[in-house]
């Protein structure tokens, strides 16, 4: 491909297929999640050219906030069973001493990043923008394993085809102050993967200006302990060094690209049609506030002819409220030109825009609404048959595979990074379906009605005492026995011979 000396955009490189019209797509998804807008211009009563601040509700940010929630929170878990699955030459399976130590290392890895409150800020930006990548890299003064949080906007895919990304380029931007001027620097990071090599090559350009990439320089100008090629053992890495996480669904906008689409992406504009009746909401209020037209003459300060006394004045100076109209004041007296507020129509409308995205973004109708009050978000439960129930079983796919994908790699670079003479881990290395994600489902779950439900269940003679207090409690089948033992022994004395007591009689097993 020869060597790129200078670059306009990233995607101008070479190594980089993606369209470029890709990140225009981000780049419009990211103002979107900001909110971030130009001031309304318009014509005032004189003619002026004037403008003002435009005023959005902002709903992808309250969307994606919401979805990420219920995705993955601090109550959902991750745990790695690692069995012996590994023959030494003879065919004999090999036994590891500890099973548990690629859990014990991969927590200690993900609670020393704040894995979870970090994962669900990060999904935020996965869900509006389309995507995010997650690489494990070595923190070589901590002896550590750190993870890296590349958002849409700074992945670039390379070869690939559209279900999957094994080449990328990750960028890194640094603004740097040198004389009076600020220099944009921008490191690109390229993971190359093939069945016999796996090659990270860095590069680094500088430019003066924001907008362009700037001229390729040398690695030492900002990184001097970086190396411009590193070659990763194939026999250790079985799978590319990050992992991409992308929204479920098919990126309809470009049919062959690698790249996800935000959840909201195909909402824009119903979103707009929000944020401008918000934005107009909000100037009706500012407009409507009261004016009264008065006669100039009652405007009029009075002066004393007492030169050592202040001059006085009708009407408060900070009020806004009076107009001075000229005229004869018996003609003009006092006229109230306030006009009402639109309130009722605007919130209407709102709500309307509201239920059209609900639906192009896959909630349950009525998750949100607008009131008088303000955004409001449902408390209700939510059912299992519900829209947002299910858009977040597919959402939780995707996930749950990123996760198990994380979890493979931290082990495998770890394995093949050596600090003072040792690896920074020499236990098993999991393998995809040895990592389990436990996600909090009690969003979806009301705990009283369960619980009646799975007691008239069992006063039925539908199922067992036992799988009625498994399921109501959420608990093992053996604890569940235990509870059924044990609270049967504890109420026997009170009940009358021969019979037995509600859930928790007999033997757990009945």
């Amino acid at each position: 491909m020869g060597v790129v000396q200078s670059l306009g955009q990233i995607t101008d490189h070479p190594k980089i297929s993606v369209d470029s019209r890709e990140y225009t797509r981000i780049g419009l998804d990211k103002q979107y999640f900001e909110g971030q807008f130009p001031n309304v211009k318009y014509i005032n009563m004189y003619g002026d050219q004037r403008q003002r601040q435009y005023v959005t509700l902002n709903m992808m940010q309250v969307i994606c906030r919401r979805m990420a929630s219920i995705i993955y929170n601090e109550q959902s878990k991750i745990t790695i069973e690692t069995r012996p699955a590994k023959s030494d030459e003879n065919g004999q399976t090999i036994n590891y001493q500890n099973p548990d130590e690629a859990d014990a290392f991969i927590h200690g890895v993900l609670d020393d990043n704040d894995f979870n409150k970090n994962f669900e800020r990060y999904l935020e930006s996965c869900l509006a923008l389309g995507g995010l990548a997650i690489r494990p890299y070595v923190d070589y003064s901590t002896k550590k394993v750190k993870l890296a949080w590349v958002q849409a906007p700074s992945f670039f895919p390379l070869r690939s085809n559209t279900s999957d990304v094994s080449n990328a380029a990750i960028a890194t931007r640094t603004v740097q102050t040198e004389g009076n001027n600020n220099v944009y620097y921008t490191l690109l990071e390229f993971h190359e993967w093939s069945e016999n090599q796996y090659t990270v090559t860095n590069e680094l350009y500088r430019s003066e200006t924001s907008d362009n990439v700037g001229t390729k320089v040398d690695l030492s100008v900002l990184y001097p302990n970086l190396a411009p090629t590193a070659q990763l053992d194939p026999a250790v890495f079985t799978r590319p060094l990050f992992t991409y996480l992308k929204p479920a669904g098919f990126n309809n906008r470009n049919i062959t690209s690698p790249l996800g689409v935000g959840i909201c992406d195909n909402a824009l504009s119903t979103l707009k049609q929000i944020n401008d009746a918000y934005d107009q909401f909000n100037w009706e209020i500012k407009m409507g506030q009261r004016h009264v037209a008065v006669s100039e003459a009652m405007t009029d300060v009075v002066f004393s002819d007492d030169p050592s006394k202040t001059p006085k004045q009708i009407f408060d100076p900070d009020s806004n409220v009076f107009i001075g109209v000229p005229g004869d004041p018996d003609d003009v007296g006092i006229t109230d030109l306030t006009t009402p507020i639109r309130s009722q129509d605007y919130i209407a409308s709102l709500n309307h825009f509201i239920k059209t995205l609900e639906m192009q973004v896959g909630l349950s109708s009525g998750t949100f609404s607008f009131d008088n009050q303000g955004l409001k978000t449902a408390t209700e439960v939510v059912s299992e048959n519900s829209m947002t129930y299910q858009t977040r079983n597919s959402q939780l796919t995707m996930v749950e595979r990123a996760i198990q994908e994380l979890c493979v790699s931290i082990c495998e670079l770890a394995s093949a990074t050596v600090v003072d003479g040792a690896p920074l881990y020499s236990g098993p290395i999991p393998t995809i379906d040895q990592v389990t994600v436990s996600f909090d489902d009690g969003v979806f779950t009301d705990k009283a009605a369960s619980l009646d439900y799975w007691i008239k269940a069992a006063a039925a003679g539908l199922v067992p005492k036992r799988v009625a207090i498994a399921r109501a409690l959420g608990v093992p089948d053996d604890v569940a026995r235990q509870y059924a033992q044990e609270a049967s022994s504890e109420s026997q004395p009170a009940l009358p011979s021969g019979e037995q007591g509600g859930l928790f009689g007999g033997d757990g097993d009945s």
